[in-house]
């Protein structure tokens, strides 16, 4: 035997959401707490019925049920830097010495760089993150190397 549905607390403000709904997610996820509630349809029905697999219809639900609607900024958006070594401000903080010494119109090499990065981290730090972090603050290459080392010479773009 199913388990009764539970979120019969929210199915009011789950029908405004789909009277009020901007984006399919929102419509989706809606329908997910209403209709098991006001129509005893199954996870396997409501699934059918959205277009979503029984899972995400799951924690859609759950997710509503927890005050966590789509679209009001309570649920972060997939993407994202979720395993950074540093936030965007600290990357700029540790970089700041470069830049203004780019700015003099001095050549950076991306060892020094590295190694500042390494200090404020505390551990190692791979050269291809190192290279990623430059690019992402619109740092460019000056001129190519005739070899491939980690002595590349970097400026930033205006």
């Amino acid at each position: 035997m199913a388990r009764i549905a539970r979120g019969e607390e929210v199915v009011d403000s789950a029908m405004q959401v789909i009277a009020n709904a901007v984006t399919v997610e929102q419509l989706r996820q809606a329908q997910a707490v209403v209709l098991p509630l006001r129509f005893a349809m199954s996870l396997e029905q409501t699934a059918e019925v959205t277009g979503l697999s029984v899972g995400w219809v799951s924690k859609q639900r759950n997710r509503f049920i927890q005050g966590k609607a789509v679209g009001d900024g309570s649920v972060a958006a997939r993407g994202g830097r979720r395993r950074q070594n540093f936030t965007l401000q600290e990357e700029t903080a540790v970089l700041k010495p470069f830049l203004e010494q780019s700015r003099e119109g001095g050549i950076l090499v991306i060892g020094q760089i590295k190694h500042d990065l390494e200090e404020a981290l505390g551990r190692p730090m791979s050269l291809s993150s190192v290279y990623t972090l430059l690019h992402r603050h619109n740092w460019r290459k000056l001129a190519p190397d005739k070899r491939h080392d980690s002595d590349g010479q970097w400026i930033t773009t205006p």
